[in-house]
């Protein structure tokens, strides 16, 4: 995929121009240095988790790793229906910024659809970052792992959870679950 391969491409130049070996950034950032390689080769999906972790340790802003644009607005921005930066990085996932245009975000929104098609039958993927995660549902039904507990998510559920527990998202069902995450 073309995105994944700016993306590889802009996060090997961050670490070229923060002047970090592989081993050194892969360190601060808790991941192995063949993980780190495989993301910057642009053939392994490099998880939101991982990006907001390094945009966080770094003082960088999410959209500027994600899309290689800085923010502009700080007072407030407005992401109209179906405006929103999108992210498309792994089959099952699809991703869409709702804030991508707000400067030193507290927060960081996306609606995420997750297609049953390419999760049905798949084990949980778990994922781990800093801070919390908040998940709305808003169609579809969602199961959810954290830790060793996996639950059902119905439209109008939502959860609320530390991320630093191992946690992973699957679409029941055959249609896309939407939902709403919001990463602290």
């Amino acid at each position: 995929m073309e995105e994944l391969r700016q993306l590889a491409q802009r996060l090997k130049g961050l670490r070229d121009s923060l002047d970090l070996s592989l081993e050194e950034l892969a360190s601060e950032c808790g991941i192995e240095p063949e993980t780190l390689a495989a993301y910057e080769s642009g053939e392994h999906d490099i998880p939101v988790s991982f990006l907001h972790r390094l945009a966080s340790l770094k003082g960088l802003e999410l959209t500027t790793i994600l899309f290689g644009e800085e923010p502009k607005m700080s007072s407030y921005y407005i992401t109209r229906s179906g405006k929103g930066v999108k992210v498309e990085r792994r089959k099952a996932y699809f991703y869409q910024d709702l804030a991508a245009g707000f400067r030193q975000r507290k927060m960081v929104p996306f609606l995420v659809k997750i297609s049953p098609d390419h999760t049905a039958g798949t084990k949980h993927s778990p994922n781990t970052h800093e801070g919390q995660e908040f998940n709305y549902v808003l169609e579809g039904e969602l199961e959810i792992m954290i830790g060793n507990k996996t639950t059902v998510l119905k439209p109008g559920d939502s959860v609320i959870f530390d991320s630093t527990v191992p946690h992973a998202l699957r679409a029941l069902g055959d249609i896309d679950a939407k939902v709403i995450v919001i990463i602290n």
